[in-house]
């Protein structure tokens, strides 16, 4: 069984889930991916992920309510999310926060950096 720590990657876009999925896996994590909401939150209830990279536009549920219902659960609530969207509109951001995000990053964007920000959260070395 590995120590990696856990990340979900959460996005309908399969480009997303390889090109951010390998640049964590590289760095040492143990990558988990899904591609609607509620796949998301069966996944999150079973495997415990540090953090979730959250899309916002999915099918079934969106990313909004799976944030809320991760933050309003009492053994999920410590779950980092990050929100990693297209959506970039100030209000879009300011929903996301409300619905209980730690953080707010819009695509395009940069898998090194965003792995750079998961050494940062979770207190690793690049």
């Amino acid at each position: 069984m590995s120590n990696a720590k856990k990340i979900l990657i959460v996005d309908d876009e399969p480009h997303i889930l390889r090109s951010l999925g390998f640049v964590l896996e590289r760095a040492g994590y143990d990558v988990l991916q899904a591609r609607s909401g509620t796949e998301a939150l069966e996944l999150i209830r079973q495997e415990h992920p540090v953090l979730v990279f959250l899309d916002i536009m999915m099918p079934e549920l969106d990313g909004y309510e799976v944030c809320r219902t991760i933050k309003s659960s009492d053994d999920l609530a410590s779950t980092y999310v990050i929100m990693l969207t297209a959506k970039g509109q100030q209000h879009d951001r300011e929903e996301g926060l409300e619905a209980g995000a730690d953080e707010y990053m819009t695509k395009p964007f940069s898998p090194s950096r965003a792995v750079e920000r998961v050494h940062a959260l979770l207190q690793e070395p690049d």
